[in-house]
């Protein structure tokens, strides 16, 4: 997530002040001198290649849903390989850099699978916890995505308060897919939604250049055929919601910054990198201004000169709050200093054999690179790779692309262009040629079954909603997802799930997992008559109304408005808030079942108003009821 670099061990503040602004400032134009010397005189590591990766996982508890245990977990597990996230219900494992040879993906899959499973023996042993793999976990609510369930460290505080006080105001999101998202939300928390499996690859200076353009121009291919977040808060938006929800939720932007066009800090990019790799570095510092500081002991350049490597502490502080798809990361171990690049648009899941796949075809897709992609910018638009990379985002395995000039379907790039290339790639850093053909085929099959982890999720959801509430489909999906991974059988071999026989506990014990959201309303002027039409046309008992600001101000019922009309025709001219029953009864969407039920059946009351924050939410009526007891009964 968004702190890999920026929090770490480091004591991060807010700049509170012209001093605090110029200090930083001081330090990082510093690093920056200290990078530039470094690439001068050829001081960073080369000739070798190491690979490295991040895996962020969701925590739910026995119901499917969001557990906030992860610092109990974490205090039990005592493995330094485990570490924090900015929400309680999410942790991240850090595994061991390989050298890329031989069985290191093999290798990288075995370590991450013991790890798992010590971490699910924590979790199952704390009030029978679960590790889930997934890019957007389905059973998020909005009610949990709030500030307490922030992970209490000052670090994760500190950025929130920050990007909060920039922005002015609340956070809003808008994402229009086959469903549309939009809503407003006053804590950063919403970025949490996302988990990735985040690759590193080491790269040589002297190749840096090209390979961070290459890096660019596959991303949006490569993002099609690994996709895995369709759903938020259940909705259906994008192939990768992820990357509309990562850029949305942590936009510092207010209108000032829009009017002269300022780039979010979430981005793809704004151009090829064309003379030297530092313009990444220095492009962005002359784009963003600094947010956060924290205490340098270091002159870099003084000690680069003394021999001694750097951490570039301001430099890669202000990096870390700067969130591209593709990430140049400068590091330093044992007084040797590299450059690697960091793909963060991987998602976590559906498997970890198909965490593993991605990162190989990733790897040996920029290591086979042609020669015929050096000096890209003069080939092809930066604004081509970048509009694959957002068409890719939004429709997955089933995107058109425009390839170095020609349309191109994402399977058929994938299978005759970018697989030759990986395996090529592959071949010529020394990895055993069965381990190549062992997670390339887990690619090949996904192509041929169009089964990406998105695809599946949609296919499931839309068939289990034919059957089952929102709430009940988010669970099963979530169920099984877990059962899958547990096998850890890559996505092509996950079966459909089958409705009949299916089931979940604690269906019916919250309002929320029973109550009608799909709501019809009107407006307190609105004829009786339209009332009445519209509760025939839907075949529904009951109406909302609201007033000019779309609150609720009152229930309409349709045995009262027939009542009425029976006596009276003309009575169906009136308008609405002449009958409607201004004495209805609200509930949260947290009240328990058992206490709706009661109400319903100890008042007149057909019909309970869901409010949430002064909001309707949704309805639970007597017809509801009804069905809910019969299907209760049939378990």
């Amino acid at each position: 997530m968004i702190y890999l670099i920026i929090m770490g061990s480091q004591s991060v503040t807010a700049i509170k002040s012209q001093k605090d602004r110029k200090e930083f400032l001081s330090h990082l134009l510093n690093d920056i001198e200290a990078f530039n010397y470094m690439l001068v005189n050829n001081l960073f590591e080369s000739g070798i290649q190491r690979i490295g990766a991040e895996q962020e996982l969701c925590i739910v508890d026995e119901d499917f849903r969001p557990s906030t245990n992860a610092l109990k977990i974490l205090e039990k597990i005592n493995d330094e390989h485990y570490t924090t996230e900015l929400a309680l219900f999410n942790l991240e494992i850090n595994l061991d850099p390989q050298k890329l040879e031989n069985n290191c993906f093999s290798e990288l899959e075995k370590e991450l699978l013991l790890l798992l499973e010590k971490g699910q023996k924590i979790a199952e042993e704390t009030e029978n916890n679960k590790i889930i793999l997934t890019g957007i976990l389905p059973t998020l609510r909005k009610k949990d995505l709030v500030f307490k369930n922030v992970t209490p460290y000052k670090r994760y505080k500190t950025i929130n308060n920050v990007i909060k006080k920039i922005r002015g105001g609340d956070f809003k999101l808008h994402i229009q897919g086959v469903d549309e998202l939009i809503l407003k939300h006053n804590s950063i928390l919403f970025e949490a939604c996302n988990t990735s499996f985040q690759v590193h690859l080491q790269i040589n200076p002297s190749e840096a250049i090209d390979k961070y353009n290459w890096s660019q121009a596959i991303a949006g291919p490569l993002l099609s055929v690994m996709t895995n977040s369709p759903l938020l808060l259940g909705r259906e938006l994008w192939s990768e919601t992820r990357i509309a929800l990562f850029q949305q939720s942590i936009d510092l932007r207010n209108v000032s910054h829009f009017s002269r066009e300022q780039k979010p800090r979430v981005s793809f990019g704004s151009d090829w990198v064309k003379d030297s790799i530092l313009e990444l570095f220095t492009d962005d510092i002359s784009r963003y201004p600094p947010i956060v500081t924290s205490t340098f002991k270091e002159n870099s350049l003084d000690a680069v000169k003394k021999g001694i490597m750097p951490k570039l502490m301001a430099l890669n502080l202000h990096n870390g709050t700067l969130y591209k798809w593709n990430r140049l990361c400068y590091g330093v171990a044992k007084n040797v200093a590299h450059l690697r690049i960091e793909n963060r648009y991987i998602p976590s899941g559906p498997s970890v054999k198909d965490e593993i796949a991605n990162a190989l075809l990733w790897v040996g897709v920029m290591q086979g690179m042609p020669k015929k992609y050096e000096g890209i910018w003069d080939k092809i638009p930066f604004e081509e790779a970048k509009g694959n990379f957002i068409n890719a985002s939004r429709t997955g395995i089933n995107t058109y692309f425009n390839w170095f000039g020609k349309g191109i379907s994402a399977k058929k790039l994938i299978k005759k262009t970018l697989l030759p290339i990986a395996k090529k790639g592959l071949l010529k850093s020394n990895i055993d040629p069965k381990e190549i053909d062992y997670y390339l085929d887990i690619i090949n099959k996904r192509l041929e079954t169009s089964n990406t982890g998105s695809q599946w999720l949609i296919d499931n959801k839309r068939t289990l909603r034919k059957e089952f509430s929102k709430y009940e489909t988010n669970a099963i999906l979530t169920q099984q997802i877990y059962k899958n991974q547990q096998q850890n059988i890559s996505v092509d071999e996950w079966k459909p799930i089958k409705a009949k026989g299916t089931t979940i506990k604690k269906k019916y014990d919250k309002v929320y997992k029973v109550m009608t959201s799909s709501l019809f309303v009107v407006h307190e002027n609105d004829l009786l008559h339209l009332a009445l039409k519209i509760m025939d046309w839907k075949d529904i008992h009951h109406l909302p109304v609201v007033n000019k600001n779309n609150m609720i101000v009152g229930i309409i019922d349709k045995q009262t408005v027939l009542s009425i009309s029976d006596k009276d025709k003309t009575s169906l001219n009136k308008t609405v808030k002449k009958v409607m029953n201004t004495n209805y009864i609200k509930v949260t969407p947290e009240t328990p079942y058992h206490k709706a039920k009661n109400i319903l059946n100890d008042t007149d009351n057909s019909c309970l108003a869901v409010i949430e924050n002064e909001k309707l939410v949704g309805l639970f009526t007597k017809t509801d009821l009804a069905k809910i007891e019969i299907l209760k009964q049939s378990i």
